[in-house]
């Protein structure tokens, strides 16, 4: 009666390790090779040059928008304190032009200074 369940279950544990193995055998490994390189080469010479060229064109357009805000900004700034002082001015014949942002006399329409 050993014998009789012995072998079944021998037929049966030798199934499943084949089985096993059988999946192990699909799994497959992949290399990938990786080259590293001194970064000496012209092409990437030349593409550093590329860069530092954009990055100088950028920074030179950067620098000139911004001066160009900043001369808007003090050109407002400028006009909005002589706007405050013609408007606070002891002078009554002047008066605030606000169309060209200047102070004029209104005797002669010239600039006047409060």
């Amino acid at each position: 009666m050993k014998t009789s369940l012995l072998k079944p279950l021998t037929t049966v544990s030798l199934a499943l390790v084949l089985s096993a193995f059988s999946l192990t055998h699909f799994a497959h490994a992949e290399t990938s090779k990786l080259i590293i390189e001194s970064g000496d080469s012209a092409q990437s010479k030349q593409h550093a040059s590329m860069e530092k060229e954009q990055w100088n064109d950028t920074r030179s357009l950067r620098t000139k928008v911004n001066k160009r805000v900043e001369k808007d900004f003090d050109k407002d700034n400028a006009a909005l304190d002589l706007r405050d002082k013609c408007l606070e001015s002891v002078d009554v014949n002047v008066y605030w032009e606000p169309n060209t942002q200047r102070c004029l006399d209104r005797r002669n329409g010239r600039t006047a200074t409060p």
